[in-house]
């Protein structure tokens, strides 16, 4: 760009505005316009990005007649020389790119064009503009009388890119978060909770015992607007897509119980809830969560925006059971252990369930494949006959392993008959067992004793022990009577 330094009217309306204005003479944009038609130009803005030369050309051949005290401000410039003299300081970077748009308005007749840029001071200050430029009147052919108006638009860019980066910080930490993020819409679940109200409900937990039905509706109407990516990995998801579709095998069960108890919660005002639940995996494994509901500030009225945050405790969830197993599990034969018996005898004994039987059982040999094969053959007998009566003891009969060698089996309801049956069957199995295990051969002594009415169980236990030791002492006389 040149300057025309030959004067022109100094209008004070134009001097004073609080725009930067330039007033510009693109006859030579023009000139160079005409020679490139005459070349067959027909597609200008391929034509210049194909050689960025004829968009230096366009600039260079642009004089600039004058501009006002705004712009000499705006841009740090003493006067219109300096102004001008600087002008490579002025325009540059991606600014040419632009300017092609602004080329291509006056190629195709136009005599108005619009932009947004980016131009800096003479001090290197990054300015933002929006920048509109108009053929005067008269000018529409010779096209050298522009008015240029630019816009100093920085701290609206400013905030708009500080927005930008806000949001994307937030999209970022919703999308990274290890923990699986729900943002849905519950409006309509308000709705018909508003409408219960206002036809007199007033007991929502008796109401929704009466219609279940209006719980499944609810869960129907809850809108998912977004989820992360721990969602789609913790729930075997593919994509967002095919977790929507397929959400009723991820809420399933007893999750409408669950979603009940989040009703009535929010029924009495509480939006932000916490509540331990479990949901599917796609591949049909539960994941037990840890869920975590909060209205969003500002979306308190109608409950257009929740955030729903679940966190995976299916490994804390095991070890609980797990936990819990091995309080009522003896480990080796996976049999109850003591303390359950223990329970288990003393909650039979308060319900006054009659009859029961009680087997005493005890291992044959144990001591002797200890002292002769180690501890090692001496598990692996034990371990056989907590499978043998695993197998051959159902509920609500139950067997425990009471101490090394010894077993017992609690069985209500049943007479002495039912004790006697399940002997045979444990002797049966234990020859049937063996016949898998040549090597170590595996015997129970067992003995069995029905309570009579009005009998502690204690007595009942003594005298099935009195009987288990008679059947060892014959076990072990045959032996003898054998060897001899």
């Amino acid at each position: 760009m040149k300057a025309d330094l030959a004067g022109g009217d100094d209008d004070e309306m134009f001097d004073l505005a609080p725009v930067s204005l330039w007033l510009e003479d693109f006859g030579g944009v023009r000139s160079l316009f005409e020679v490139w038609r005459a070349d067959g130009v027909t597609d200008l803005p391929v034509f210049l990005r194909s050689d960025p030369a004829r968009i230096r050309a366009c600039a260079e051949s642009i004089r600039v007649l004058k501009v006002n005290a705004r712009t000499l401000q705006l841009f740090g410039a003493a006067d219109l020389p300096e102004l001008v003299g600087n002008l490579d300081r002025v325009f540059r970077d991606d600014m040419l790119d632009c300017h092609v748009a602004e080329l291509t308005a006056l190629w195709e007749g136009k005599t108005a064009f619009f932009s947004n840029s980016v131009n800096y001071s003479l001090a290197g200050r990054r300015i933002d503009i929006q920048m509109t430029g108009r053929v005067l009147p008269g000018a529409e052919r010779s096209l050298d009388r522009v008015l240029i108006a630019i816009e100093d638009v920085t701290e609206r860019e400013d905030a708009r890119r500080d927005q930008a980066a806000s949001e994307n910080y937030a999209r970022g930490l919703f999308e990274h978060s290890p923990v699986s993020l729900w943002v849905e819409d519950f409006s309509s679940i308000r709705k018909l909770l508003d409408q219960l109200r206002e036809r007199g409900i007033e007991d929502f937990r008796v109401f929704t015992d009466v219609h279940p039905e209006f719980v499944q509706r609810c869960m129907s109407e809850i809108r998912v607007l977004d989820v992360n990516r721990q969602t789609l990995d913790m729930f075997q998801a593919p994509d967002r897509p095919t977790l929507l579709r397929r959400l009723g095998e991820v809420f399933r069960d007893d999750m409408a119980r669950s979603f009940r108890e989040q009703l009535v919660d929010l029924w009495h005002g509480k939006l932000f809830q916490q509540r331990e639940v479990v949901n599917y995996a796609l591949n049909g494994n539960a994941v037990h969560v840890l869920m975590q509901f909060s209205v969003l500030p500002g979306h308190e009225a109608d409950w257009s925006l929740v955030q729903v945050a679940l966190t995976d405790i299916t490994a804390r969830k095991k070890a609980e059971t797990y936990l819990e197993y091995l309080g009522t599990h003896d480990v080796l034969t996976k049999l109850h252990n003591r303390s359950f018996y223990v329970d288990e005898l003393n909650r039979i004994e308060r319900s006054s369930l009659r009859p029961i039987t009680i087997i005493v059982a005890d291992l044959n040999g144990l001591k002797a494949a200890n002292d002769q094969w180690g501890h090692a053959v001496g598990d692996a007998l034990l371990r056989r006959a907590g499978e043998i009566l695993g197998k051959a003891v159902e509920k609500p009969s139950c067997a425990a392993r009471i101490g090394g060698d010894e077993f017992v089996v609690l069985m209500p309801g049943v007479d002495a008959a039912g004790g006697k049956l399940l002997m045979e069957e444990i002797h049966r199995m234990a020859e049937l067992n063996n016949q898998f295990y040549p090597g170590m051969h595996l015997s129970l002594s067992m003995g069995a004793a029905t309570g009579a009415a009005g009998e502690r169980l204690e007595d009942v236990v003594r005298r099935a022990d009195l009987a288990m030791y008679a059947a060892k002492r014959d076990f072990y006389a045959d032996r003898a009577g054998v060897s001899g």
